[in-house]
């Protein structure tokens, strides 16, 4: 069967500021997503939140980018706003960005991530045995959180051990997104290993350039993993919240292992977020629901992983891998360099570029500061003697 894997995610309010959606929004989209089970629309359907943004996992044989599909998760998200507005929520549907898209949901607000795969999980299969996945959810971070830990997964050895297996040695195509391009989307495609040092030129910058998709370089490009990567500011024109990606990876077998994709976030690597979306923090590794309670407003990103049975059915249970006790020195790691970064306050590395800063105020003062410079002519040349 051919079998559509689709991660919507969306912030449409939260509790006492931009913390957690509340009990009852959760569950009015669970119900969205039970009737749309029943309607034969879904096959299968996860309801979760990371930080203030919930975000539905399911399955399906419609296709990627299928109106009724997404127009089903807009439905969905528009129901949890009626509920956050009615309980006086914070941000009440922020991340809708448009009055009522017609058709996909991609460049409407909601973070968009779909595979789509001939599905056969048996013995005999020497491709695919059986079907396993994880969706990363990030939150307070931008577009390019993701471009380091998949690279390092997807192209680096000395994380990925498999890539030196004969199944892996042949790599993995990326294709990266110039995220300036506001009139379409502008794209390249490059290999690993071939191409690693023009990957890594363009990934080193994540408020530009993101990874949106990587596919497998034999196996017919097997799909890997799908990446939401747009701009919220683009799209609305003005700082709406950061743009808190999705990232929807397979596993195992062709594919790294799951813990290979996950050793790089280690690294607690910093990205552009945090409080205002306008600073430079390092990405912690959280539990499935978790709220954004800490100290400023550190960026998150959870992981959830599932296996797929033959008739496109989520396993009975999900395994939840960043809620073990070995994440937790990562953490602790994490608010440290968090700490560091934030001690240096409005300071050169700790905050985003004007260019970059999502709050369209800061820019105002400083614009509003340079018409009372005052240019003073520059000295004179000063000619040179003979000889000098």
């Amino acid at each position: 069967m051919r079998m559509t894997l689709s991660v919507i995610k969306a912030d449409v309010g939260s509790i006492g500021g931009h913390t957690q959606p509340s009990a009852a929004m959760i569950a009015t989209v669970r119900e969205e997503v039970k009737a749309a089970m029943a309607k034969g629309l879904l096959i299968d359907g996860f309801v979760s939140h990371t930080g203030d943004d919930i975000c539905i996992t399911m399955s399906h044989e419609q296709g990627e980018n299928d109106p009724d599909v997404h127009q089903f998760a807009w439905q969905s998200f528009l129901k949890a706003t009626a509920v956050a507005a009615e309980a006086g929520l914070y941000g009440a549907g922020q991340d809708l960005l448009v009055d009522a898209p017609s058709g996909n949901l991609r460049g409407a607000g909601p973070a968009v991530a779909e595979l789509t795969f001939d599905h056969n999980p048996v013995k005999t299969n020497k491709v695919r045995a059986s079907e396993s996945f994880c969706v990363f959810a990030a939150d307070k971070c931008g577009p390019g959180a993701y471009n380091l830990p998949m690279f390092l997964a997807f192209a680096d050895p000395m994380y990925c051990a498999g890539l030196m297996l004969p199944k892996l040695t042949k790599g993995f195509r990326f294709t990266i997104v110039d995220m300036d391009n506001t009139d379409g989307d502008s794209v390249i495609e490059l290999n690993a290993p071939e191409d690693y040092y023009q990957l890594a030129a363009l990934l080193r910058d994540n408020e530009r350039f993101g990874i949106s998709a990587i596919h497998a370089r034999t196996y017919d490009g097997q799909p890997a993993a799908s990446i939401s990567t747009q701009r919220l500011h683009n799209i609305a024109g003005t700082y709406t919240g950061k743009d808190d990606p999705i990232a929807l990876v397979r596993n195992q077998g062709i594919f790294p292992a799951p813990e290979e994709m996950l050793s790089p976030f280690a690294k607690a690597h910093f990205v552009g977020g945090d409080a205002r979306g306008s600073h430079v923090m390092p990405l912690m590794p959280v539990a499935l629901n978790t709220a954004v309670t800490g100290m400023y407003c550190l960026p998150l990103v959870s992981c959830v992983g599932f296996s797929l049975n033959g008739v496109g059915r989520f396993s009975e249970m999900h395994v939840d891998f960043f809620d073990n006790p070995a994440w937790d020195a990562v953490r602790l790691r994490a608010q440290e360099k968090g700490m560091e970064m934030r001690s240096q306050g409005w300071s050169g590395a700790a905050m985003l570029p004007y260019t970059e800063l999502e709050y369209g105020g800061f820019r105002d003062t400083v614009e509003g500061l340079l018409k009372r410079f005052r240019f003073t002519p520059g000295k004179p040349k000063v000619e040179a003697k003979d000889g000098q």
